[in-house]
C-alpha cells in the first residue's frame, strides 16, 4: 500500500503541477484534471492503510489530512459543476499546496520515506 500511496503521490504532483500550467478551461485542462482526482483520490485512501506512524496502533492526526482531501476534491467538483470556477481553484490548489507540504513533511529527517531515501 506505500507503494500505491508513494507512486500516486508523485504523479499527483507531476499531473497537478501540469493541470496549474496550462490553459484553463481546455479539454487537456478538463482530462488531465479528470487524472489528478484520480490520483489524489488514490493516495488520500491508500494513506488509510498506512498505519506504521504510530506502530500499527490505529489512525493518526496525519490520516486528518486525507479525511480533508477527500472532502477537499468533492468540494471542488462539485462547485466547478456549479460553475464556481473561484472556489473551484481556491479548493484545487489549495489541494495541491496540501500534496507539496506533505510531501515535504514526508521528507523531515527521522520519517520512513527520510530514511528510505537517505540512510
Amino acid at each position: 500500500m506505500v507503494a500505491i500511496h508513494l507512486a500516486g503521490a508523485i504523479l499527483s504532483l507531476i499531473v497537478g503541477g501540469l493541470v496549474l500550467a496550462r490553459t484553463k478551461g481546455t479539454r487537456s485542462h478538463k482530462m488531465f484534471g479528470r487524472l489528478w482526482v484520480g490520483l489524489m483520490l488514490a493516495v488520500a485512501i491508500s494513506s488509510f492503510w498506512i498505519l506504521e506512524i504510530r506502530d500499527g496502533a490505529g489512525f493518526s492526526v496525519i490520516h486528518l489530512l486525507s479525511a480533508w482531501t477527500l472532502v477537499s476534491l468533492a468540494l471542488a467538483v462539485y462547485f466547478i459543476r456549479r460553475g464556481n470556477v473561484r472556489a473551484h481553484k481556491g479548493f484545487m490548489i489549495g489541494t495541491f499546496v496540501g500534496l507539496a507540504g506533505a510531501g515535504l513533511g514526508a521528507l523531515a529527517p527521522g520519517r520512513a520515506l527520510y530514511l528510505f531515501l537517505f540512510a
